[in-house]
């Protein structure tokens, strides 16, 4: 029998699973998939498609309600809240701006593709407004990338949505850090999830 690894809405319900049972507040959280016409509407305000993994997730749930302190839950993914389809087109049109400005300035080499891009759709942001975003760049389609206003370099963090997501289950179910990237889960308060910096 082969091991063919779940796909992306199986991996998903899983990790919703863990959250359900242990950080229910972070899975009340969570908003009501995105019809086709808000999908369609983002696109078009994109000016390209969307990868099919921004679209299966965006009709799973369109976001997540939105917090007002950090306190509130919702930023369970990786210290990030699932931003919803207005949420994406905002943040897009601010890395947009950033290009165009950078190209104004004669330094587009400085800015595009490493801190900004036209290509990059933003998937979920922190409350410093840093990014993880999914890349739509032709070489680079489908990659899940973050983006800190205080790094001079994005960082490509996994090739897949599917692979983020597997990760995450497995650092969640067995309450390691995510070798990806140096963060490990904690529950605050038996409601919500946590990620705080892992130092090996």
């Amino acid at each position: 029998m082969g091991t063919e690894m779940s796909g992306l809405t199986h991996l998903w319900h899983r990790f919703e699973t863990w959250l359900a049972e242990h950080a229910p507040e972070d899975q009340a959280s969570l908003r009501l998939g995105a019809s086709k016409d808000d999908v369609k509407h983002l696109e078009d305000g994109l000016g390209f498609p969307l990868h099919q993994d921004m679209v299966e997730l965006l009709r799973l749930h369109n976001g997540v309600k939105m917090r007002r302190a950090s306190t509130e839950p919702g930023a369970f993914l990786l210290g990030y809240s699932l931003l919803d389809v207005d949420g994406i087109q905002e943040a897009h049109r601010d890395l947009v701006s950033m290009v165009e400005d950078a190209r104004n300035e004669g330094e587009e080499e400085l800015v595009e593709g490493r801190i900004a891009d036209s290509r990059w759709v933003p998937l979920a942001q922190n409350v410093s407004g840093d990014l993880l975003f999914m890349d739509h760049r032709y070489q680079f389609a489908g990659e899940i990338g973050e983006m800190s206003f205080g790094d001079p370099e994005y960082r490509m963090l996994w090739p897949r949505l599917d692979l983020m997501l597997a990760d995450l289950c497995i650092a969640l179910e067995n309450q390691t850090p995510v070798t990806a990237i140096p963060r490990a889960p904690s529950l605050h308060e038996g409601r919500m999830l946590e990620w705080h910096v892992h130092l090996a």
